[in-house]
């Protein structure tokens, strides 16, 4: 029988965008909706639609999320925003999934698919842009330290989703610049106030670079002067948020955006392999260290015949295709270290961002599995075992 499964929303004055959210969620078993106050009809629309109501006022995005999975109780729980879409492909797939989910599967990885100023984005949008919102009831919960950034972290294999939930991201340039003062007030004012050099880079230097990388290696120029734009409004609010703590940042402030994900659970390792001979290497080395019980996959422009390793296919031998592919995979689960073909692989890297290389330096595949789990496991985490 196919586990049973809870629909969590958080909203506050949604009367426009909720119908249309929870239209979209036929396929749950039940809806429970959190409301912090809403002064429209938000309540009225969620119980017409079937959903528990639950009337709580705002402690914070974490506090409110966990509210709300404290009221579910279903086996399965799906985090879903009003500003967000589940298609009726997404919600197929996750029946599907339901109905044969695999014991060691805690958390899964939905690609969410940005809408901005009426048009879809990708490279500029970091798409596929995973987000963990289905994971099962009592697993997890969210950080209530944190003041935004309050998503979950997986503690396992993820199981990524093919199928997209679309975010309506922003319709109009003054709900875009609205959002990105907003991101602004909120990092600036929860974070500590910065030094003379920290703000300098902040406000500068990395703003300077991100835009470089994001919109030319990345490739957010594909996306034309939507993705460029936003992209921009991205680096601005970064500046701008910077500037914020130097005027309002406390001594000591809570942790907000730009925070690394934890790693928690098995080793994980990504094989880099951009030709097909070197795909067929690493296939091996990566299903033995899977065996031993790491967490695997491969990055390669083909997936070798019988390979028993989930695969993400490289569209192109170019440097962005790569750093998206490597982009992606750090999205899934938080990467140790990589597994590379060769020296050419080796070449390529270097043009990666240093956040997307792992934890520690590539594995040579002469490396038996079991021998390079153990000396990343101790060189990486040492405080967990494998």
């Amino acid at each position: 029988m196919r586990a049973t499964l809870s629909a969590c929303v958080i909203a506050r004055d949604e009367e426009e965008r909720l119908p249309a959210c929870l239209a979209g969620l036929d396929f749950c078993d039940e809806i429970v909706l959190v409301d912090s106050g809403s002064r429209d009809r938000t309540l009225e629309i969620a119980r017409a639609a079937g959903a528990r109501v639950v009337e709580n006022p705002w402690p914070g995005f974490a506090a409110q999320r966990n509210v709300a999975l404290d009221h579910a109780t279903g086996e399965w729980i799906l985090e879903i925003d009003a500003d967000e879409r589940v298609s009726p492909e997404l919600g197929a797939e996750i029946r599907a999934f339901l109905e044969a989910a695999p014991a060691d599967v805690r958390m899964t990885a939905i690609p969410m698919r940005d809408l901005f100023l009426g048009a879809p984005l990708g490279p500029a949008s970091r798409y596929p842009r995973y987000r963990h919102r289905l994971f099962r009831r009592g697993a997890f919960r969210h950080d209530e330290s944190r003041s935004v950034h309050e998503g979950l972290w997986p503690d396992g294999p993820a199981h990524p989703f093919l199928n997209d939930l679309t975010h309506l991201l922003a319709s109009s340039w003054r709900e875009a610049l609205r959002d990105a003062l907003a991101y602004a007030r909120l990092e600036g004012s929860q974070r500590s106030r910065p030094g003379a050099g920290e703000a300098l880079a902040g406000i500068v230097l990395r703003p300077t670079v991100k835009l470089a990388y994001r919109g030319l290696l990345y490739g957010g120029w594909r996306d034309g002067w939507r993705g460029l734009a936003k992209i921009w409004l991205e680096c601005a609010a970064d500046s701008l948020a910077t500037v914020q703590r130097l005027r309002s940042g406390s001594e000591s402030g809570a942790r907000g955006f730009g925070q690394e994900s934890p790693r928690l659970g098995p080793v994980r390792i990504v094989g880099v392999a951009l030709g097909a001979r070197g795909a067929e290497r690493l296939a091996p080395w990566l299903e033995a260290a899977a065996a031993a019980g790491a967490d695997v996959a491969l990055i390669a422009p083909t997936s070798p015949e019988g390979a028993g390793v989930r695969g993400r296919r490289l569209g192109g031998r170019g440097a962005g295709e790569l750093v998206r592919a490597l982009d992606a995979e750090e999205q899934l689960r938080p990467v140790d270290a990589l597994l590379l073909a060769g020296s050419r692989e080796r070449r390529r890297l270097r043009l990666a961002p240093r956040a997307l290389r792992g934890a520690i330096e590539p594995l040579d595949p002469a490396t038996p599995p079991a021998q390079a789990l153990r000396d990343v496991q101790e060189r990486s985490r040492p405080a967990r075992t494998i």
